[in-house]
């Protein structure tokens, strides 16, 4: 027995005499790599696969290419046996009672089960949960250890040979071209654990015996990433080498480096120059003087109680009188402004007349 971990091993691998046991996870395998694996079983192999996934009655398919391009379906056994008797529901719940019935009948007295719970739990083992393999010129059959939750079905009569438990079927093998394929519900027997028990070395033996065999591990595809590292790991090396020396040369700063500024370097003009740049870019002119006539609306609302409630031309005279400013000074200071942008002297001249305004009252 030779190993693999991948598929290459097909273009080495001569179909005749050769059996090939696919037992890792195919969950990564793509279109091409199953159809060669099945042209490789037509041309004399013995193909050995695991039922990955279960029947989508929905979708029509199950998802595992080998088993959609077999016509072979797996489900869960208490699953097949409530499709097979949802033809009517009547009929149901009768067979239920009938079986019900047979069950009751063909249960062993008591007596005899106090008998059988007597006896030594090693004493005599307990095939009823077991698959069976029946083979020609054999007076008793072969039991394999298969988990009874999972059943193949093979809704088109390809298999010739199977192998049952007392619900469901756990193996199956056909005729693909010239070659065969076996498929099995799981391959746990295989296992360190389990496979000393019953027949499942057995059944090991049967199925590659007189061939060359091969064991694969892995029937997924490898990344990009895996590839370059596994064939080109020297370029790519290079490459991230290459990309640090990019990263570390365009992080350099050009040019002089400037001076660390001096914490003390601003007067207080200066912050409030700033701050009043900071809100003229932000506001504009027109909110900023709106804000001037508020401030001013406020100051004679507290001195001449009910103005809020006069019109505007009885504000502006109430205004003149609490100022003793002229009309067209009130009028020039407290009227709409248009929305578009004033320019820099109109700007400080209202603002200068709002200021008179504000600083009279």
């Amino acid at each position: 027995m030779s190993r693999a971990d991948g598929l290459e091993v097909l273009k080495e691998l001569p179909p005749s005499g050769h059996t090939l046991l696919l037992l890792g996870s195919r969950s990564g395998m793509t279109p091409g790599q199953a159809r060669r694996l099945l042209q490789w079983s037509e041309q004399g192999g013995h193909l050995v696969l695991i039922a990955e996934r279960l029947w989508d009655e929905d979708e029509k398919k199950s998802g595992d290419l080998l088993l959609d391009s077999l016509d072979i379906r797996q489900y869960l056994t208490e699953d097949f046996d409530d499709s097979q008797d949802r033809a009517s529901e009547e009929t149901a719940d009768a067979d239920a009672d009938e079986g019900s019935v047979d069950d009751h009948a063909t249960e062993a007295p008591p007596e005899e089960a106090a008998g059988e719970e007597e006896e030594p739990a090693d004493s005599v083992p307990d095939y009823s949960a077991l698959t069976r393999l029946y083979l020609e010129n054999e007076r008793s059959p072969a039991y394999i250890g298969f988990d009874p939750d999972y059943h193949l079905y093979d809704p088109q009569n390809h298999a010739y040979a199977w192998a049952n438990s007392g619900d469901a079927t756990h193996l199956l093998q056909m005729q693909h071209g010239k070659g065969l394929v076996t498929v099995l519900t799981d391959a746990w027997i295989w296992q360190n654990r389990n496979i000393e028990q019953y027949d499942n070395a057995w059944l090991l033996w049967y199925l590659t015996q007189d061939n060359q065999v091969t064991l694969l591990y892995r029937a997924e595809r490898d990344s990009l990433a895996t590839l370059l590292a596994r064939h080109f790991p020297e370029a790519l090396a290079a490459a991230l080498l290459l990309l640090l020396a990019g990263l570390w040369r365009a992080g350099l700063r050009q040019g002089p480096l400037q001076p660390v500024a001096s914490r003390s370097r601003r007067q207080l003009e200066e912050h409030l120059r700033a701050g009043a740049d900071f809100l003229l870019r932000q506001r504009g002119h027109v909110a900023l003087l709106h804000g001037l006539q508020r401030d001013i609306l406020r100051r004679a609302r507290r001195r001449h109680p009910g103005f809020e409630q006069l019109g505007v031309a009885e504000q502006w005279q109430i205004l003149g009188r609490m100022t003793r400013l002229p009309p067209s000074a009130i009028s020039q200071a407290m009227r709409p402004y248009p929305a578009q942008r004033l320019s820099a002297a109109d700007f400080t001249r209202q603002v200068a007349h709002l200021q008179s305004l504000r600083n009279a009252l």
